[in-house]
């Protein structure tokens, strides 16, 4: 199940589902400590009216999902034609509290007053574990409920004409028997348990009576704290403020932000203005403020796998930067290279992934590989990545700050430890697993990444007036570029190799056609884009990967299994490597074949701009976490490469401004 609205203020990051209920809740961290993570611990929503509890997640409600406003700010319509009502849900993160707050606009079709009760339903696994030790309370003098576990607090409630949930209900769910205390909502009453310890869920009640095809709003928030003071006053504060009062600060904070990405966006098509716009909101939704980019907050994956993707990997964290860093974003660059600098393994080299605090992440690799080679567990794009977008951010801002914080710390360890880590026999850099994490092996995608890393480490030693270390690296690189035109060129498929294995002098070549080795190759000027190899390598990869000519899509590589779900030979098609072909056109100056493929792109995107990893090619079905951070990166710096060089700039882009009010009358 895919997260159609992600909401996010760097600290709480709240996941909504396809039924728009509270799937993922991060706090303090985004991607770390997941609250809400599962089917069980989903906020269910329900209606009770003519007798009757309706759920939104029980296949009986139209849904829809859009940002229709210039912030991180989510509209969902839900209409339920047979009981004739219909919930219009604003929802947001407060910029500057730790408050998720959601506006529900209640609509009564019918030509008839009635009844309407609204049950907002809460269930939290605190710090995602699993003993049964978390408790809620129902606060009276707050008229709230509490969660708790140690130091972490949520504080819901809610009001409705300036009055609170007229009941509540506090019970267990998944142990003993108990499915959920939502059950008791099932006849429109709650039974007012006041406390209950283990894993316990709550349920609050607001009773609404609406007149005949009239409505009625009701605002209801989660704080988020460290302490029941700080939730406490978190609370009182939005009392005091209301709803309209949050939602125009967020509002107002995404309007600021945004402005470099709005001013990029009057330079493309715009037909991709909408999706540029809502991609660089995404990306800044996975974003922690202390730093990790989060490859996806979408959990889902926990529902059939060991893991999901709430990590930051420091590859994608740094393909994710380079286009904020084209449009002159400084603070969340800065803050991902000193994320960076905390992480990097005393011998120079940046371990394969990591939590949001730093923690080291899950790994499935191995110091030890075939023919007992004992090496790092590591990927060496991932250190070769970040140091060359990090000389991208210096060339930029051209910051002496960057020098001087990182040059040291990070540019020297960094470049010496991919200066040594190389093959004797091919002059290349030594095994290690390629990006897509699977098979152990100097590819021709590490292989173009150190090459442009060494480059960009010698044009900052030049900065830094380290002149001995400028000319050593760019010999380096100088050194790789030839052996690579000696061993990563295949004549025989006229494509470039997916990689080589060196072992005892002998070179042993894998010849799988795969994405990466073109990307890396002219994005990083391992070969020439113009040269005959290259030419011929990209005519065999679009010719051999792009199955269909009348779709515009790629796989990774041939013989993808990973998570294949078809009979196809090739594999899924993924976004991100259908947008390297499209950045590929463009490089060569044939716009025409890039435009359709970005707009294959854009046509299998969500109704709110969400992309995921992959699409299955036989159902065109998503696979695999939506939003995927990494494929919105690679759309917006296919658009910043296309930005018009004419002096008319495009249409302005022009966002519906959203209309929400408080329930006060």
């Amino acid at each position: 199940m895919s997260r159609p609205i992600v909401l996010s203020n760097g600290e709480m990051h709240v996941g909504l589902n396809n039924y728009g209920l509270v799937h993922d809740l991060y706090y303090p961290y985004v991607g770390l400590s997941n609250h809400a993570e599962g089917r069980q611990t989903r906020h269910k929503i329900g209606v009770w009216v003519d007798g009757k509890t309706h759920w939104l997640d029980d296949g009986n409600w139209e849904l829809t999902f859009s940002y229709p406003s210039q912030a991180l700010i989510g509209h969902i319509i839900a209409k339920n034609p047979t009981i004739g009502v219909i919930l219009e849900l604003d929802s947001l993160v407060d910029a500057h509290s730790n408050t998720f707050l959601r506006n529900i606009h209640v609509v009564n079709l019918v030509e008839r007053e009635r009844e309407i009760r609204l049950f907002m339903h809460q269930a939290f696994i605190i710090d995602a574990a699993y003993g049964n030790t978390d408790t809620a309370q129902y606060l009276p003098s707050n008229k709230s409920i509490l969660h708790y576990r140690g130091n972490t607090y949520f504080l819901i409630s809610g009001e409705y004409n300036d009055k609170p949930f007229d009941q509540h209900s506090i019970g267990l769910f998944g142990i003993e028997g108990h499915e959920g205390t939502w059950r008791d909502a099932d006849d429109g009453e709650l039974g007012g348990a006041n406390v209950e310890h283990g894993r316990v869920d709550s349920v609050i009640r607001f009773t609404l009576h609406i007149g005949a095809q009239s409505s009625e709003i009701v605002n209801y928030w989660i704080a988020a704290g460290g302490s029941l003071r700080e939730v406490i006053s978190m609370d009182k504060q939005i009392r005091e403020v209301g709803y309209s009062g949050r939602v125009n600060t967020t509002a107002e904070w995404w309007r600021k932000w945004l402005q470099p990405a709005i001013k990029s966006a009057a330079k493309i098509d715009p037909k991709y203005q909408d999706i540029f716009i809502r991609s660089v909101m995404v990306i800044k939704s996975q974003i922690d403020k202390r730093g990790a980019v989060i490859a996806s907050t979408d959990s889902s994956m926990l529902n059939y796998d060991r893991d999901a993707y709430a990590y930051c990997w420091p590859r994608d964290g740094a393909n994710v930067l380079w286009p904020l860093i084209r449009m002159g974003y400084t603070e969340e660059p800065y803050r991902f290279f000193e994320f960076c600098k905390r992480v990097l393994h005393p011998g120079g080299y940046i371990n394969h992934k990591f939590m949001a605090d730093g923690g080291l992440g899950s790994s499935w690799h191995s110091y030890v590989h075939e023919d007992g080679v004992i090496a790092p567990p590591i990927q060496e794009d991932e250190t070769a990545l970040v140091l060359f977008v990090l000389a991208q951010f210096y060339e930029t801002t051209k910051d002496e700050k960057i020098l001087r914080e990182f040059y040291d710390s990070m540019v020297v360890p960094m470049a010496d430890w991919m200066v040594e880590f190389v093959d004797e026999h091919t002059g290349l850099p030594k095994a290690s697993y390629d990006l897509w994490e699977e098979v152990f092996l100097t590819t021709t995608y590490t292989v173009s990444v150190v090459y442009g890393a060494l480059r960009a480490a010698a044009d900052l030693a030049d900065a830094k007036l380290d002149h001995d270390n400028a000319v050593r690296w760019r010999s380096f690189a100088e050194d790789i570029k030839a052996n690579a035109a000696k061993h990563l060129y295949n004549p025989e498929r006229k494509s470039l190799y997916k990689g080589i294995r060196s072992h005892e002098g002998e070179i042993y070549k894998d010849d799988t056609l795969d994405a990466s080795s073109i990307y890396g190759a002219f994005m990083f000027g391992l070969f020439d884009v113009k040269s005959p190899e290259m030419q011929q390598a990209a005519k065999t990869y679009h010719e051999i990967l792009r199955v269909d000519p009348n779709i515009e899509a790629y796989p990774r590589y041939e013989h993808d299994n990973y998570r294949r779900t078809d009979t196809s030979e090739l594999g899924n098609w993924w976004f991100i490597t259908t947008l390297w072909a499209a950045q590929y056109y463009t490089e060569v100056d044939k716009n025409e074949k890039a435009e359709p493929i970005i707009d294959w792109v854009v046509s299998h995107a969500l109704k709110t701009g969400m992309l995921s990893e992959q699409i299955n090619p036989g159902t065109l079905e998503i696979i695999s976490p939506a939003p995927l951070t990494w494929s919105h990166a690679e759309l917006v710096s296919t658009l910043l490469d296309r930005i018009q060089s004419d002096d008319e700039p495009a249409k302005p882009w022009e966002p519906i401004k959203i209309k929400r009010k408080d329930n006060k009358k």
